[in-house]
């Protein structure tokens, strides 16, 4: 008799639309089991769940803010009572430029980019087996924050915290690698399709045009998710690396007006 293949499991924050949608999706394609959290409009979520499951993947569709800790304490009650293990968390779940949030808490962008990722690791490594990966989304203009890149103030207390969240998350990687587990960064330019360009575009009319003629066509959330499938799923990527998706990141250092 053959031996059993165990079936993959997959978290994922912020997965009912956008790059987190795509990330399940691609996840799913994989032959991956696929939880994820959103904060509202439980019918876009369900319907993320029914595009799943039509790919032969058990899907789970959670309600969470993971700002509050006795959401993500409740997320992970459910998550260990659907699946007992997880291969992967997906770190894609970010904010920042809520005008709503921002006017209930200022410091909302570190909660949420910073604070809610390291909370949500600490809970989901009980979970991961030994050679799981946590992948950590970050945008280009975050990723080399305090490089001397300039920001659309707007923007900047987002990439300030994403930056935080992830330099967090580095200095644990000798804390993940005991236990077997893989940190990888995930960078994407501006992405065709989501919330941030369209957000930005009220302070910078005229930010995406601008950039695709710089860059070229601006990647879709198609793309990005297909590269967070392959750094949660591609065992031969090192501990500690960054997937760049989008422009390159050299060509960031010399530009004057950027998110």
């Amino acid at each position: 008799m053959g031996e059993t293949t165990q079936t993959k499991t997959a978290l994922v924050t912020g997965g009912s639309r956008g790059i987190g949608a795509a990330t399940v999706l691609a996840l799913a394609d994989r032959g991956y089991d696929v939880s994820f959290t959103y904060r509202n409009k439980a019918a876009r979520a369900n319907d993320i769940v029914s595009q799943a499951t039509q790919r032969g993947v058990k899907a789970l569709a959670l309600g969470c803010d993971i700002t509050r800790p006795e959401d993500r304490v409740q997320l992970f009650q459910q998550v260990q009572q659907w699946q007992p293990q997880l291969d992967t968390l997906v770190l894609n779940a970010s904010g920042g430029l809520e005008k709503e949030m921002l006017a209930l808490d200022p410091e909302y962008p570190m909660h949420m980019n910073r604070d809610a990722q390291t909370a949500l690791v600490d809970l989901a490594l009980p979970l991961l087996r030994p050679g799981g990966t946590i992948v950590f989304i970050t945008s280009h203009w975050a990723h080399l924050y305090g490089h001397g890149i300039q920001h659309i103030p707007a923007y900047e207390p987002v990439a300030a915290s994403k930056y935080a969240g992830e330099q967090a998350l580095r200095a644990r990687q000798q804390e993940f690698a005991q236990r077997g587990i893989r940190l990888i960064v995930v960078t994407g330019d501006l992405i065709e399709g989501t919330i941030t360009p369209k957000l930005l575009e009220r302070a910078a009319p005229g930010l995406a045009a601008n950039r695709s003629i710089q860059v070229g066509a601006l990647p879709t959330t198609t793309e990005m998710g297909e590269a967070i499938a392959i750094a949660a799923t591609d065992p031969s990527l090192p501990d500690g690396h960054t997937i760049v998706i989008g422009g390159s990141l050299a060509s960031l250092m010399t530009e004057e007006s950027l998110p």
